[in-house]
């Protein structure tokens, strides 16, 4: 029988610690650590049903010899397009054969139908792919891949293999046996290997399983795709342990009760970690969302006539008090983003700040700061910022925008019809500048800006990219506040 050895593994940071402490001495993370078992020669031997290297491999092992990194020919990384655009553009242009890719979030949110809607349109194009379920019986998945695509064709129904088994040892064993271009396996949290004295889901478990599917990944050349579940906190269940694993993290980000999804890249070996996926969750499955979709709403209350809200369709228009624009960055696209706020009669030293979509703590800096030098008194007030359409704003070229919405909410006066603020606000008030300042411009004046609010550091700039808007240089948040109607 082989040597058991305990270890505890940090479900913060994942790092391995020979005993049990109350605090995690790597990242500080209090009763962080997990107990984890696993036979002392498993790494020494394959264990039963474990992953060898082909025999090509292993007798070429002996002739591979370390060489100067100037002497490394670099090549072009293949992918493989999985047939949805927003997909592809996360992960930095499609699948790395080879790669193993974990995908988490809320229960419900959509993960199994994107990885579903991606297998559907590989194998319409004549890629094998197996997609693995541990949580579905084959009938469930089959009856959501035809409310998917009620339409499937007959290449598509032979190329899409289904495989309704938790156990990972036959899982593997399947896919080296058919070869697939893509393994979808839906959860890994449900899958389990039997020689491990331990329940699915567990870190011993996991741990395994995950070094399993990417032994396979990397020396079949089989891009294998994982969902994960994610804890209370938002987090992926287990995920520091399984972050270090994979190639790829994505994040599914959303409101079950909101149509609009995010895909965000966590972390990417193969692309950019800043750019997002838009969909849109439908009864027919995921859709992908264009930019120009994401336009604000026009209002109801606009003077123009019936036609009002036709011809202001992806406009940006003359919104009520507390409502500003803001061109912010999502990797390489700019999207258009409406931040509204609402200041209420509170109480003095009890006033409430909240926000949604947004930084709270940068929400509380910009209240600091338009009390010390925007002249608003708001020691008393309740004050809410939000960022409409279920977006998330983190980087501080909203600044100003965010400023404006709560001076306009205060004062109850407008920023103007078709205005677009953009600039960074220091602690001094002054408006700092933004990067990529071109692209922002271009985008807001293509979607019906007029009168631009830059910082004053980049209004040539911003005038030489948008000739015919009117640029305003803002220096100070004083300036910008006096153009509230």
């Amino acid at each position: 029988m082989a040597k058991v050895k305990t270890s505890f593994v940090c479900r913060e940071c994942g790092n391995v610690q020979p005993k049990w402490m109350g605090k995690c001495p790597d990242c500080g993370a209090w009763d962080g650590l997990q107990r984890f078992t696993e036979a002392s020669d498993i790494t020494s031997r394959p264990a039963h049903g474990a992953l060898e290297l082909p025999a090509e491999l292993t007798a070429a092992r002996g002739s591979r010899r370390a060489q100067p990194i100037a002497e490394v020919k670099p090549h072009d990384v293949p992918r493989t397009s999985t047939g949805i655009e927003e997909f592809d553009r996360v992960l930095g242009g499609g699948l790395v054969p080879g790669s193993v890719a974990l995908i988490g979030g809320d229960p419900g949110i959509g993960k199994s139908t994107l990885l579903l809607q991606a297998a559907a349109a590989l194998a319409g194009r004549g890629r094998r792919v197996l997609y693995a379920t541990s949580e579905e019986s084959a009938a469930q998945v089959k009856m959501r891949a035809d409310r998917l695509d009620g339409s499937a064709d007959a290449v598509r129904g032979q190329h899409l293999l289904l495989l309704a088994e938790p156990n990972l040892a036959v899982i593997v064993e399947e896919a080296r046996r058919i070869a697939p271009d893509l393994l979808v396996l839906d959860s890994i949290q449900l899958a389990y290997r039997g020689d491990i004295d331990a329940i699915p889901g567990s870190l011993a478990q996991l741990r395994r399983c995950c070094l399993d599917l990417v032994t396979l990944a990397k020396t079949s050349g089989t891009a294998v795709a994982i969902v994960g579940h994610v804890t209370k906190d938002g987090d992926l269940a287990g995920p520091k342990l399984l972050e270090h694993l994979v190639d790829v993290v994505l994040a599914f980000e959303g409101d079950r009760h909101h149509s609009y999804r995010v895909v965000r890249a966590v972390k990417n070996r193969f692309g950019s970690t800043q750019e997002l996926g838009l969909f849109e969750m439908t009864g027919a499955g995921l859709i992908e969302v264009e930019e120009a979709t994401l336009a604000p709403e026009s209002s109801s209350s606009s003077s123009n006539g019936s036609n009002a809200g036709d011809s202001a369709k992806n406009k940006v228009i003359s919104r009520r008090p507390g409502s500003v624009f803001a061109p912010v960055l999502a990797g390489t696209r700019v999207l258009l983003a409406e931040i509204q706020a609402l200041t209420a009669t509170g109480f003095l030293g009890a006033a409430k700040r909240r926000a949604s979509g947004l930084d709270s703590a940068r929400l509380a800096m910009l209240i600091a700061v338009l009390e010390k030098h925007g002249g608003l008194r708001l020691g008393d007030q309740d004050v809410y910022a939000s960022a409409l359409g279920g977006m998330r704003i983190i980087e501080p070229a909203a600044d100003l925008a965010t400023a404006l919405a709560i001076a306009g909410a205060f004062y109850e006066r407008g920023a103007g019809a078709a205005t677009v603020a953009l600039g960074e606000i220091a602690l001094s008030g002054e408006v700092r500048s933004v990067r990529q300042i071109d692209q922002r411009v271009q985008t807001a004046v293509r979607r019906g800006a007029q009168l631009l609010l830059v910082p004053a550091t980049q209004v040539e700039s911003a005038r030489a990219a948008a000739p015919g808007a009117e640029v305003v240089a803002i220096g100070h948040l004083h300036d910008a506040i006096e153009h509230l109607a």
